[in-house]
């Protein structure tokens, strides 16, 4: 059974999930620890746990998800990055980004192996189904574990929300296409383990989140609606 480890770093309280089972073998989705303290609270968790990283899974490549990724593979030499090569331009930006924020920025320069939509890694004895999701970034994706029932969402859906798209490169009509065609329509009770705030379940984002209501009413039935409800 896939157990997992939620860890909370950085400025933007990004969450870092270990994802392991009971024989010390683990994945790591989106390793954003940032600071000498972060990255040793980091490295003693999967010590404390005796855990050891078969691969890391990146969701997309904003700053705060990959923090870590080059001293993790300092630690653990040859283990396989996997990241969509649309988010080749979001790495570019976070340096931009650092400096406007004021941090240090993260390497960026990692080598990775690309992934796309169908895609399916094998890690832990486990199949990671890639799921691309264009909208926050041009390469966000999903990597769903049917067998297993979770779904890492990254920063596509959140519970309550959905992925914010006034970043550069951000783009609400493909953000709100890759929810409703391909994340909401499957299995409800499916766990969803975003990359900030708590957990849900694909069913209860399906029937509560506001950002989710329907999209083909006719036009004729928003002529009387107030634009700002039109922002949902």
């Amino acid at each position: 059974m896939l157990k997992l480890i939620h860890l909370t770093y950085n400025l933007f309280q990004e969450r870092t999930i270990i994802a392991h089972d009971e024989n010390g073998r683990c994945v790591v989705v989106d390793p954003g620890f940032y600071g000498p303290s972060e990255k040793e609270d980091f490295f003693g968790t999967l010590a404390g746990h005796g855990l050891k990283p078969e691969a890391i899974l990146l969701t997309h490549g904003h700053l705060d998800h990959i923090y870590g990724v080059q001293d993790l593979l300092k630690a653990f030499a040859g283990i396989p990055v996997y990241m969509n090569a649309a988010d080749a331009v979001i790495l570019d930006y976070d340096v931009e980004m650092s400096e406007k924020l004021g941090l240090t920025a993260p390497y960026v320069s990692f080598e990775y192996i690309p992934v796309r939509e169908g895609q399916t890694i094998e890690a832990m004895g486990l199949k990671f189904e890639v799921i691309e999701t264009p909208g926050h970034t041009p390469g966000s994706v999903c990597y769903l574990e049917r067998s297993e029932k979770i779904l890492f969402s990254g920063d596509t859906l959140f519970a309550g929300t959905i992925g914010r798209t006034d970043m550069l490169y951000g783009e609400y009509d493909d953000e709100i296409r890759s929810i409703m065609e391909k994340i909401i329509l499957l299995d409800p009770d499916i766990t969803i383990v975003p990359g900030h705030g708590p957990d849900s379940t694909i069913g209860h984002e399906r029937t509560h989140n506001p950002f989710l209501e329907p999209f083909n009413e006719p036009e004729e039935n928003l002529e009387d609606v107030e634009p700002v409800a039109l922002h949902h």
